[in-house]
């Protein structure tokens, strides 16, 4: 048994979660959670919301609410929606917290100490207008590398090259579109990344052979281009007041803390039970901790080079990443969503058109590895209706329907396995391997086509076994099928879990079963698991497990959901 640190980017509190952020990190790592918990490893799965910087601050200021208050009233709205999507996560916390605060300051304290932190003036955008300093997000021009018109002022999504407010071209505030910008001069702290470069390369030379090529070359690119010293602290109210003399009216930048959230919300969960919780297990000297973090290709930069190089420059020994999932973007038609446009499928409004595991299925089997992915309601209702109405549920109501038809509500006896059923099982454990190996590897697409392909085995045997015409002149004979065919509804639900965890229950529930969340996929071997029931067992059909999308339904979702641009 293992023990395994999952740990998804944080999501900004102000923000409304799209298909593209459950997709690009929260989805992957639940599913991935939810497995390792199956194979029978000790799982910490760390969420929370991002509070801190000017976004928190325009959020409120446009709501009209205290700044504290907009964030918890957020804080509850992530939180729900993330449950409405079956998120298993063991906490789900927030940055502001006082153990965050703790934690940054314990961080700053022995990086300052180190030698790691120095005094910088710099010139910052001040718009007149809005009356306030602009965080560089808020500011947005051309980019001077690739000429993306809508780069922020801390980074073009284009190219991902990282980037200071002052190197846009044309810059204007986000906020009010204003124009009328000045730069002024501020002193402020900086985090010197060459000063740490030389650990910086020597960990980060021991991940070429593991992680995956988005993580790992974006990581190489950033060391190539040469590291320079990044500022740390804003001019700001919302933040972490910065504990040096001569700073205390600043704040720390929220890309300083908001990494540090995860030891922060780590310890918060301790905090609640302190007793048999101690985060320190999985923050410190933790070489029997696996750590996986799940995150957009944007976010990669903070996490394989300034949040490692933080934790480096401490001396002291954090636990630090050991796989970085990287993942590209998920468009919609092609185009960007866009809450403002009405444009694209949110969250929220994804769960009250078709439940969680419709969406769940679709994401992660089109889930963009390693390159840009796209959402469309033609794409989405195909597969619905193919994968999992026309492969998995036909299954599941044709077995159970014809057995409670024929034979009864109870599990006919199980019969002698034949040639075909053999051949089945063979083919069976084949798919079964590699659908684990690829979960495990995190190979998420992969991983998906194996689960399909097992449920496709599940057809081929009932259509090549023809238990409706075996019936008539062997029931003995026809009732070791439906046998066979009611282990396979187990089975697949089983493997449905990590993935589709509601309906997996639901499967379950049919036969009067629950599932095992803690170690139920440890040591999977089909042929022991074929011969769970012997016959005698009840069971019910219940309603269909999906419902077909019609092309009518696709029209009508595409005109409410609008169009790409």
């Amino acid at each position: 048994m293992k023990k395994i640190l999952v740990t998804s980017a944080l999501p900004y509190i102000n923000g409304v979660p799209h298909l593209g952020h459950m997709v690009g990190c929260l989805l992957p790592s639940d599913v991935y959670a939810r497995f390792m918990r199956m194979m029978g490893h000790e799982v910490l799965y760390i969420v929370g919301t991002d509070e801190h910087g000017t976004t928190s601050e325009v959020g409120a200021l446009k709501a009209g609410m205290d700044v504290q208050a907009y964030c918890d009233m957020n804080h509850e709205r992530h939180y729900k929606t993330y449950k409405d999507f079956n998120l298993s996560f063991d906490y789900f916390g927030r940055t502001s917290s006082e153990q965050n605060k703790e934690i940054t300051y314990q961080i700053f304290e022995a990086l300052d100490k180190n030698g790691f932190i120095e005094e910088r003036e710099v010139k910052q955008v001040y718009s007149i207008d809005d009356k306030m300093f602009l965080a560089d997000r808020y500011i947005t021009g051309t980019c001077p590398y690739c000429g993306y018109e809508k780069a922020r002022g801390d980074q073009c999504e284009n190219c991902t090259k990282v980037l200071e407010p002052t190197d846009l071209i044309n810059p204007k505030s986000s906020i009010s579109g204003s124009t009328n910008l000045e730069v002024r001069t501020s002193k402020h702290l900086f985090l010197n990344l060459p000063k740490i470069e030389p650990k910086l390369r020597e960990w980060l030379k021991t991940k070429e052979a593991f992680w995956p090529d988005v993580a790992y070359s974006i990581a190489l690119k950033w060391l190539k281009e040469g590291l320079q010293p990044r500022c740390i602290t804003r001019d700001l109210k919302w933040g972490f007041n910065v504990p040096k003399k001569g700073y205390e009216d600043k704040v720390f930048y929220v890309w300083f803390d908001a990494p540090i959230g995860y030891i922060g919300i780590t310890k918060q969960w301790s905090d609640e039970k302190p007793e048999d919780r101690n985060w320190k297990d999985w923050w410190f000297e933790g070489n029997d901790v696996y750590y996986v973090e799940f995150m957009g290709k944007d976010n990669v930069p903070y996490h394989s080079i300034t949040f490692p190089a933080t934790l480096l420059g401490t001396g002291m020994d954090f636990k630090k990443v050991d796989y970085l999932k990287g993942f590209s973007y998920l468009t919609y038609e092609g185009g960007k969503f866009s809450k403002s446009e009405n444009r694209g499928v949110f969250a929220g409004d994804a769960i009250s058109e078709f439940k969680a595991d419709y969406w769940r299925y679709f994401l992660m089997s089109n889930v963009p590895e390693s390159s840009d992915s796209s959402f469309t309601f033609d794409l989405f209702s195909g597969v619905v209706n193919k994968d999992l109405n026309g492969v998995l549920g036909n299954f599941v109501s044709r077995v159970l329907k014809m057995t409670a038809s024929k034979i009864g509500n109870t599990v006919p006896a199980k019969g002698a396995f034949e040639t075909l059923e053999n051949e089945m099982i063979k083919n069976l454990q084949t798919h079964v391997d590699l659908y684990l190996k690829y979960m495990n590897e995190l190979e998420f697409r992969k991983a998906l086509a194996e689960l399909r392909a097992v449920w496709v085995e599940g057809n081929n045997y009932i259509t090549a076994s023809e238990p409706w015409t075996v019936i008539k002149e062997d029931p003995k004979r026809a009732g070791a099928i439906l046998n066979v065919c009611i282990n396979l509804i187990r089975i697949f639900a089983i493997l449905n879990f990590p993935v589709m965890p509601e309906t997996a229950e639901n499967m379950l529930a049919r036969l009067n079963l629950k599932i095992d969340e803690r170690s139920g996929l440890k040591d999977f071997n089909v042929s022991d698991e074929m011969v769970f029931f012997k016959g005698g067992e009840s069971f019910e059909v219940g309603e269909a497990l999906f419902e077909r999308i019609s092309p009518e339904r696709v029209e009508e979702l595409k005109a409410k959901y609008g169009s790409a641009k």
